[in-house]
This record gives C-alpha cells, structure tokens and sequence, in this order.
C-alpha cells in the first residue's frame, strides 16, 4: 500500500506543477488586459493550492473514525450553507447564479463542499447499513432522500454539472455498497423527464444543446467557445505551438485557464501534451482504484471509490466539453484549472484518499 500512496502523491504533485504552469500561460494576457498584472491569476491559484496542500494534511492526519462519527453534522452543516447561499444578502450572486457565501477576503462556493459531504455520509451510510443496503425502504430510500436533498438544493443555485457529478457518485457508490440494481435503474430512468425538462425549459440551457449538436451554425453566439476550443485543439497538432505561444487566449477563446484549459494544452503541447495528461489522471484513477480494493474498512473503502469516481467523471466530462463530445458544461478539470473552492476540495479529497490507505 505504502509504493501505492507514494504513487498516488507523485501523480498529483506532477498535475499540480503541470496546472500551475498552464494557468500563467492561459491567463497572462488576459490577467494584464483586466488588472494590469499579468500574475494576478496565477498567484490566486498558487495561494489557493497551498491552502489545499494544508487543508490536505490536516485530513491526512486526522482519524477517519471521527468523520465518520461526524457524518450526520456534516451533511447537515452543508445543508445549512446551500440553504444560505440561496439567501439574498448572504449568498453571492453572479453571472444570475447563487452559488457562493462572500466572507471578508474571499468566497466559498458550498456545491463544492457538498461534493465531499456527500462522499463522506454515503460512506457512512453504507458501513452502517451494509447488510441492509439491498432494502428498498430501510437501505436505498433513506440516503436517497438525504442526497436528493443536496442535489435540489445545488440544482436551485442554478448548477447542474455539480448536480450531476453528486448524482453519478450517489448511484455508483449505492451500486458499489449493495443497493438493489433495479431501484438504481428506476431512480436513474424516471429522472429522465425531469432532465429534459430541466435542459429544455431554461433557454441557455436549451441553446447549449443546440451549439453541441452543431455549433456551426451559430459560430458566432451560442456556439462560439466550442469553435474557438476546435480551432485551439487543431491548430496545435501533434506536439503544438510551444509554451505559452497560444493564439486562442488572446480573448478568441472564453474561460481559457479554467473549463477549456485543456484546450490551450492542446493548442500549446499538441497532441502529445494532452495524452500525457489524460494518462496521468488515469494513473491517479487506477492507482486510486487498486487502493481501495485493498481496504478491508467497509468506510474507508467506500470513501476512497467515492474520491475516485469523483475525480473519473470530472476529468471526462471536462475533456469531452472541450472535444466537443458533451454539451458545454462548467466543469473545471481537476487539479490543472484555476480555482478556488474547487481546487481546495479536490486537495482535501485526496487528503482523505491518503487517511484512508494509511494502514
């Protein structure tokens, strides 16, 4: 297990200094143009990554017995935070969503937290539960309440793509802890009209589907960044146009340093420089996965599936926007594009991966 977590940290340190560097060249000019300082982006990030390095040991190092006492309050307290992000005056509204509480000197975007809350009582859950899991009213409803809760809590904001990544981690980690594969499947098909409805009621919504399905033709609106992410993407070719050379960022393409990020790698490194990075998060997935079939602690276990499914699903719903094989969708990718929250909770996330392989 110990050449496991070695691996496991060698692999992330590598996407953090891989992020960093990508977050300076993708956001240089742009940073300049806007604040007059070229590293503004670059040193929120790197203040925001040591923030996660200390947050990640301080949940290295603590007892998981003690989260897992905790889980309820947990639950709850991010509960209470989605609920005041909502709340005029408390909640931080911008670009028509509520999804932060502003604190003096910064703001903390809860749906990222409940990412992690989630994880933390379904595993709990589950460990508690196992041998009743596969009960419709006694296993599978009960959590299923309590999880649909958040969801419709981060889903009012509006934010759908964090409401989906918690919904895939739910039902997987469900699947994982014994539930009934027929009440997954029910669950997952009669939500089917809902999401429909969600994506074809709102207008932006609706207007991304129509860009994914052709953006072509409105290369000049609703399909203008996943153009501008094709002609990032093909005009690197195989090994790119060389760091930090990328014409794309010069204001063409929207959200460069954070949901297309990838797409300045591919303009900058080509080819070879996304492969060596999606393999790189395949390592951390399928090192992450043999790590936690080798915990016997039916909590620990179900926490480290959780952190890696997590990480699984953003990483290909991030690259798939960026190829143009899913809808736009504001997903950063994990670890490599600016954040705040996000990048401390993915931190913490492998803090608690390591906490549970330790023994």
């Amino acid at each position: 297990m110990s050449s496991l977590r070695i691996s496991i940290v060698s692999t992330v340190f590598i996407l953090l200094m891989f992020g960093l560097v990508m977050v300076y060249s993708s956001s240089a000019i742009y940073a300049s143009q806007l604040f007059g300082d070229s590293l503004y982006y670059f040193k929120r990030h790197l203040l925001n990554l040591i923030i996660g390095v200390i947050a990640a040991l301080f949940f290295m190092s603590i007892d998981c017995d003690i989260l897992k006492k905790h889980a309820k309050l947990i639950i709850l307290t991010t509960i209470g935070l989605l609920v005041c992000a909502l709340i005029p005056g408390i909640g931080h509204t911008a670009g028509g969503a509520s999804r932060w509480i502003s604190f003096i000197f910064f703001n903390v975007q809860p749906s990222e937290l409940a990412k992690l809350s989630v994880l933390i009582y379904l595993a709990y859950f589950v460990d508690k539960n196992e041998s009743r899991m596969i009960n419709l009213f006694r296993g599978y409803l009960p959590v299923l309440v309590v999880c649909g809760t958040i969801m419709g809590l981060v889903l009012l904001e509006p934010d759908l793509g964090t409401t989906m990544t918690i919904g895939f981690m739910m039902f997987l980690m469900l699947f994982i802890g014994g539930a009934n594969f027929k009440h997954i499947a029910v669950t997952i098909l009669s939500t089917v009209p809902f999401i429909y409805y969600l994506i074809f009621s709102v207008p932006y919504r609706r207007k991304r589907i129509m860009a994914f399905i052709n953006p072509w033709l409105d290369e000049r609106d609703t399909g203008f960044q996943i153009v501008q992410s094709y002609i990032a993407l093909g005009s690197g070719g195989l090994l790119g146009v060389g760091l930090g050379q990328s014409k794309q960022k010069l204001f063409f393409l929207p959200a460069s340093h954070t949901d297309f990020i990838l797409s300045i790698i591919g303009e900058e490194l080509g080819f070879i420089g996304v492969t060596a990075l999606i393999i790189l998060f395949f390592a951390l997935v399928w090192q992450g996965t043999r790590a936690a079939f080798k915990i016997n602690d039916t909590f620990r276990k179900m926490l480290v599936f959780g952190i890696v499914f997590m990480i699984a699903f953003e990483v290909i719903v991030n690259v798939g926007v960026s190829v143009g094989l899913f809808p736009t969708k504001g997903l950063p990718l994990p670890f490599v594009s600016y954040g705040g929250t996000s990048l401390i909770v993915h931190m913490i996330a492998i803090g608690l991966l390591l906490n549970a392989t330790r023994d």
